[in-house]
């Protein structure tokens, strides 16, 4: 089950964070932008876009469990790794695949450009489940110590923050003209910068992290898990409670998530007619990452990861209420404001993976099977499967308040309505992370400890 290998440290943790800045690279660009570059530059109508959204993220979200399932059937390569040669596969039509996304073929005849958006985004989302797959279930076989992964968590929210302040605040100058027109080639100039990125970070990742258990079945094989069926382990996750809380908790943060990206994108550009300033919303968090990075794992050893979680997510309803039932009309209130709101959700961020490494253990603990990459991936089903809803649902208000791609103004009273939508959408978020996680949910502190203890004891008895 264990190598003999180094101990878990620094190194272990500065290569998760690479692992999701290679990620987040691609991912959180592509899920920002690829609306505005189709409806703004390629002239794709939302709703089409939105039944593109739906029919991509479903059809991911089908295949997640099928490729992530692949790291505890088979092992691939002599390194004795389960989790990253499936990686080092999967980064490079990753990386292709943002290139693709962004590339200018407004000139192109309607079926063709609307056949390689569509192609273009789908390879994104199979290449992102390649490599998202097996990175995140891979923190059970760095680490079995809940404190060690919860540090993980950390280190992934991290990678995305740095992101998020780093390189999404210089998109918006460099894709808009000073017309407010749309920019083409500078929306491709930033896909090769996160193509690039994209391997290098995950290069880092695969040289400074390390697995040093074996997380698949008891009499693993070199063709995977002897006592392994897919069917059992997807079988015993459906009455797993705990991770199903996890599940509905993540459909909250995939609303907030739209609100705070795409929807803050048009926001910023049709009801405060200042699209550049997006580029200010990234370092504005910076002082609450620098609060929050610290004292959050402190907080959740001391009263519990899933308290830390409802206090958080309780004081993001009640900051994005205010927003929406009082317009600002100064976008720069309105920035530090919403800013200061969703301090909540990044605390959510940091803790939330470590919450499924503990659905994880919980369901070892009550049928003796492990399957790390299964089960990650039923939960990632669910988080495609909310992002799908939720970007398809955000895209048809768009054009239900009446927004038409590629009009040079849009008609009176869209600007209100695309605000609305995105003050509400994190107050919902809210309500639902509260039912996953407050309701359902059911691993306390005293609970996790007790699974982990009791896990550690089968592991010095199967030593012996």
């Amino acid at each position: 089950m264990e190598k003999e290998k180094t101990k878990f440290g620094i190194k272990d943790q500065v290569g998760y964070v690479f692992g999701d800045l290679a990620g987040s690279m691609v991912n959180l660009y592509i899920d920002m932008y690829i609306l505005t570059f189709c409806t703004y530059v390629l002239g794709i109508d939302a709703r089409w876009m939105a039944g593109l959204f739906l029919f991509a993220k479903i059809w991911d979200a089908i295949n997640d469990p099928l490729i992530g399932s692949l790291p505890d059937r088979f092992m691939i390569g002599k390194s004795g790794n389960r989790f990253k040669p499936y990686i080092k596969i999967a980064m490079f039509p990753l990386a292709l695949s943002v290139l693709m996304c962004f590339a200018n073929v407004s000139s192109w005849p309607s079926f063709m450009k609307h056949a390689w958006v569509a192609v273009a985004y789908i390879i994104y989302g199979m290449s992102y489940t390649g490599t998202s797959m097996p990175y995140g279930a891979m923190a059970s076989a760095i680490t079995r110590n809940p404190q060690e992964r919860t540090k993980l968590s950390r280190a992934r929210s991290l990678g995305g923050t740095a992101v998020g302040v780093l390189f999404l605040p210089l998109v918006p100058m460099v894709i808009w003209n000073e017309d407010q027109s749309a920019k083409p080639e500078g929306f491709f100039m930033m896909a090769v910068i996160s193509c690039v990125a994209c391997l290098v970070f995950y290069t880092i990742l695969l040289a400074c992290t390390t697995e040093r258990y074996q997380t698949v079945s008891k009499t693993p094989s070199q063709n995977g898990g002897e006592n392994y069926k897919f069917f059992d382990v997807l079988r015993n996750a459906v009455c797993n409670r705990p991770l199903i809380g996890v599940m509905i908790a993540s459909l909250g943060n995939s609303i907030a998530s739209a609100s705070m990206g795409s929807m803050s994108s048009y926001l910023y550009k049709e009801y405060y007619h200042a699209p550049r300033m997006m580029a200010l919303t990234s370092p504005l968090s910076i002082p609450i990452l620098l609060i929050c990075f610290p004292l959050i794992p402190k907080l959740a050893q001391k009263f519990g990861k899933r308290t830390v979680i409802l206090l958080s997510v309780v004081y993001n309803f009640v900051f994005s209420m205010c927003l929406f039932l009082f317009p600002i009309s100064n976008p720069y209130v309105y920035m530090i404001l919403s800013t200061v709101a969703n301090a909540g959700q990044t605390a959510f961020m940091m803790l939330i993976w470590s919450f499924v490494t503990d659905c994880i253990d919980y369901q070892e603990y009550k049928t003796n099977q492990r399957a790390d990459g299964t089960l990650y991936s039923i939960y990632t089903f669910s988080r495609k499967i909310a992002a799908s809803v939720t970007h398809s649902g955000a895209t048809y208000l768009l054009a239900l308040v009446g927004f038409v791609s590629g009009a040079q103004m849009q008609a009176a009273g869209v600007g209100e309505g695309i605000r609305n939508i995105a003050t509400v959408m994190p107050a919902i978020a809210c309500v639902v992370e509260v039912l996953g996680i407050g309701l359902i949910y059911n691993l306390n502190k005293n609970k996790t400890e007790q699974v982990y203890q009791e896990l550690q004891r089968r592991y010095a008895e199967e030593t012996k």
